[in-house]
């Protein structure tokens, strides 16, 4: 008889496993066991905010296993993660049980260790405790809030504003942060300043450098010397000066320590020194807290990584100050152990910091069992938790201040020696700006007041002021945590959803916003400005918190939200796309319209002269467009797929004219990517229209020839006959790329392939792939199409024309006249697949069933991490068949660690 443990991975059920012996046994529950089902009403704010729960295969499977195993046993312990989001794991394991009564007889213990190490693990089991009934409440508060906001607003922003994916609430808010950067970065205008620096030497001839800051007795501001006449003049009469050192001042200086790492900094510093994206980060540090193998003992290496807190167990700290004091002296040790409190707003102080299991594993004694990735995670948070405990850094500064005979013009030189390295010699902690240090660093040769200088070169440079600096996947995440939205440990998955929703896109590391991301934003803004606001989603934070704490009602909460939420989705059900396009375009204008160098309306049309060109939403999202249409068809897109090509802003190219009608030749953009036309459209016959032609990938736009471009009109072209059957072979372009055809077989290109060169040779290798599954009969007696047998996924088939029939399971493809298939076709033929299309009724219904699936199921969980959508195999019942598809949004187990909340 044994008592079972559940915990959320394999990894660490293996784990702990060990270090409990075989008087227990450790099941995984692989995350939650279940989740709200992707549809309306999995959350009912009319009963309470009530919600329907669905368990999933893998759920099922593994309450089965924990069922299986309770069979005699007397006691569950469940040691998921010491967080919200463990608790709630716990509490649904608890209530599936409950549900299917299987807990008669048996006690529930809650157990949380914030190590897996052999002492936590059994010092926790010796302690047990209750669930803990306000985290539940709080994850319950925001599984309902994040449902709603992705089940209510998605469906109004993709019935709005066509083309856009879901939004969700903590996203919404990052997104806003990333678009009003880049806002304010296209209206910035550079201002010109001006510095004046001078190379001296010492009377002992040694070199060092000083910048003018008092001219003719007024100090310099930075625009004082905002063009090159006063710079000019202000390096001229430093150059004609004689100056002197006027003051030497000196100063001893202390830099603390940074703190230990929670799971904000973690991610912040992971990205600024390693390179590594939040997820990555992440899920690194779950490897590490999870444990590696270290000669035969699986031993975890960190705690646990999703907190908000700076403290460090009086162990752990009296563990840390005795190998500073082995490893770099007693000189190294402060007086008293380092206290730190964290500023972070919204903060939940309820773990440690993040810090090594045992800090005398040191990373270089570890570092064989570890992947390189794993390794160097590891160094920087044993680095930082060491270095917190470390005595403080002191440094020596020194500025000088020289003088002309006349004392009105001086200049000043700075500099910095460390007189004691302090926690220095082990860790210096990155920066998100790009301010240096450099000058402060310098080291200043030794001078005193009197001493004469001599000029070595006076130099005048030019500056201009820059703008704020796009955030990276650190200062995005110091920002959030600031201002105090979302949690520090979904950060990870929200940015990741940023990105797989193509709302922007990183340069640089850096975080750009796409169209499609500002659109959005703008949207919200403009619609439901309130709950895109960071106050309004930094106060939402503190009332969670308050849930999580006990202070607060989840139901009150919820209901207050509600209310107002509820209310401003009405609002918008009578709202036209005319105004949606009127307030983008207000919004939007400077952005996609900016003001020209010579002064013009950026918005003419630039095809006919005399439209206003505007934002326009279309089937497949918005575009720009010209206000005379029809008669006007300029168009441009707003966001172009992978390798498009953005030119062509300025109207249709003319490329030169056709030989042989004399028509212009042009390349266009159209609301779906560049394209090649030939003529005008007829005005008297609009059935009549020119011929078009899409350009390939590979082949840019903007450098095409009119070669080219008549080549690619003129498509199909002949390539030359197959040597061995005689039939002509051509190439052409379709709807999946470039292609050559013979007859009814069809052969592809690759993508390098250029459909206006390719050759007879590469034309029959490409059609011989195909030929070597298919037979050609002949032609069929009535109409003379080809009768051809093909190899299918189930075996051979004849096929004409779209009729195809399964060949007898005893017959080969080479054992099939013309006779036996014209017969077999008219006897058992049926449409080929995709053939029939849908009536147009049944495709508008399929494609708004769809939409509203993806679009509220891809919002409806803004703080876990990102599950991918899987299909469930189609199970039979005595009731009915069911397919069951899991999209919903669970949180990550040690296959993807960027999760909690």
């Amino acid at each position: 008889m044994t008592d079972v443990v559940v915990v959320e991975s394999p990894a660490k059920a293996k784990t702990i496993n060990k270090y409990l012996g075989s008087g227990f046994t450790v099941l995984a529950s692989f995350g939650h066991v279940r989740d709200l089902p992707p549809k309306d009403g999995s959350v009912r704010p009319d009963e309470n905010f009530a919600m329907s729960w669905q368990t999933d295969d893998r759920g099922s499977k593994q309450i089965a296993a924990i069922a299986k195993a309770l069979k005699g046993a007397k006691n569950l312990y469940l040691a998921t993660d010491p967080d919200r989001e463990g608790e709630a794991i716990s509490w649904h394991v608890r209530s599936v049980l409950e549900e299917k009564k299987l807990l008669k007889g048996i006690d529930v213990h809650r157990v949380t260790f914030n190590e897996i190490t052999k002492a936590a693990v059994t010092a926790a089991m010796a302690g047990p405790r209750e669930l803990d009934q306000p985290l539940i409440d709080a994850y319950l508060a925001r599984r309902a809030l994040d449902y709603l906001v992705g089940f209510t607003l998605s469906p109004v922003l993709w019935r709005k504003l066509p083309g856009s994916k879901s939004a969700g609430r903590v996203q919404s808010v990052a997104l806003r942060l990333i678009c009003e950067r880049e806002a304010e970065i296209e209206v910035f205008r550079p201002k010109e300043y001006w510095t004046v620096t001078g190379g001296f030497n010492t009377p002992a001839k040694a070199a060092f450098q000083a910048r003018l800051t008092h001219l003719k007795g007024n100090k310099l501001d930075q625009f004082d010397l905002n063009n090159e006449t006063l710079a000019f003049e202000a390096r001229d009469i430093v150059q004609a000066g004689q100056f002197t050192v006027r003051s030497v001042e000196r100063k001893r200086t202390k830099r603390n320590p940074p703190p230990p790492f929670t799971t904000s900094t973690l991610q912040q510093e992971a990205s600024r020194k390693l390179g590594m994206s939040a997820q990555t980060t992440m899920r690194t540090a779950q490897q590490l807290y999870e444990g590696v193998d270290l000669s035969g003992e699986t031993i975890g290496l960190i705690t646990y990584m999703r907190t908000d807190g700076v403290t460090m167990a009086k162990e752990a700290i009296g563990a840390i100050r005795g190998h500073i004091g082995k490893a770099f002296g007693d000189e190294y040790v402060p007086d008293y152990p380092r206290a730190y409190s964290t500023k972070a707003k919204n903060a939940q102080e309820a773990h440690e910091a993040v810090r090594p299991t045992d800090v005398f594993r040191t990373p270089a004694q570890v570092a064989h069992a570890l992947s390189p990735e794993q390794k160097r995670l590891y160094e920087l948070v044993w680095k930082r938790a060491v270095a917190s405990q470390m005595q403080s850094a002191e440094l020596d500064q020194v500025a000088v201040t020289l003088a002309d005979a006349s004392g009105q013009t001086l200049l000043r030189a700075t500099g910095s020696t460390i007189a004691f390295d302090g926690f220095l010699k082990l860790y210096i902690e990155g920066r998100d700006d790009t301010k240096s240090e450099d000058e402060d660093g310098k080291l200043l040769p030794p001078m005193k007041e009197g001493d004469r200088v001599s000029t070595t070169g006076v130099d005048a440079e030019q500056h201009f002021t820059q703008p704020p600096p796009r955030y990276s996947e650190a200062s995005l995440v110091k920002k959030m945590e600031e201002i105090g939205i979302g949690r520090p440990s979904t950060y990870a998955s929200v940015l990741g959803v940023l990105r797989d929703r193509n709302y922007v896109r990183m340069d640089a590391k850096r975080f750009m916003p796409e169209d499609r991301g500002r659109l959005v934003t703008a949207f919200l803004t403009s619609f439901f400005e309130r709950y895109v606001d960071t106050g309004f989603t930094a106060s939402l934070e503190e009332q969670l918190d308050d849930i999580s704490g006990g202070r607060a009602d989840w139901h009150d909460v919820m209901a207050a939200f509600w209310q107002d939420f509820s209310a401003a989705v009405a609002q918008t059900k009578d709202l036209k796309i005319s105004d949606v396009i009127d307030a983008l375009d207000e919004d939007l204008g400077a952005h996609f319209f900016p003001p020209k160098e010579d002064g013009s309306d950026p918005r003419v049309c630039t095809s006919c002269g005399t439209g206003r060109l505007g934002l326009r939403l279309g089937k497949f999202g918005a575009f720009i467009g010209c206000s005379n249409y029809p008669t006007c068809q300029f168009t441009r897109r707003l966001i172009a797929d992978d390798g498009d090509t953005e030119g062509l802003s300025d109207g249709p190219k003319i490329l030169g004219q056709d030989p042989e009608s004399g028509e212009d030749i042009t390349v266009r953009r159209g609301p779906w990517g560049l394209y090649i036309q030939k003529g005008e459209p007829n005005p008297e016959d609009k059935k009549a229209k020119p011929k078009r032609t899409t350009i390939p990938k590979g082949l840019d736009g903007n450098t095409i020839t009119l070669e080219q471009a008549l080549g690619l009109l003129s498509l199909p072209r002949f390539v030359g006959l197959h040597p061995e059957t005689g039939e002509k072979i051509e190439a052409g372009l379709g709807r999946f790329g470039p292609y050559v055809k013979m007859g009814a077989i069809y052969g592809t290109l690759d993508k390098d392939d250029d459909v206006l060169t390719v050759g007879l040779n590469r034309a029959v290798d490409s059609l011989a792939k195909k030929l070597a599954s298919i037979r050609n009969l002949g032609a069929h007696p009535k109409d003379g199409e080809p009768v051809m047998i093909r190899k299918g996924r189930f075996g051979p088939y004849a096929q004409h024309g779209q009729l195809i029939a399964n060949l007898p399971k005893d017959q080969g493809m080479d054992d099939v006249s013309l006779e036996d298939a014209v017969a077999l076709l008219a006897e058992k033929g049926k449409p080929l697949k995709g053939a029939a299309k849908k009536s147009p009724a049944k495709k508008t219904a399929a494609k708004t069933t769809k939409s509203k699936k993806s679009a509220a199921t891809d919002a409806t969980s803004e703080d876990a991490a990102p599950k991918k959508t899987t299909k469930r195999a189609t199970t039979k019942t005595s009731k009915a068949t069911k397919t069951i598809t899991s999209a919903t949004k669970k949180r990550k187990t040690a296959a993807d660690p960027a999760s909690g909340a």
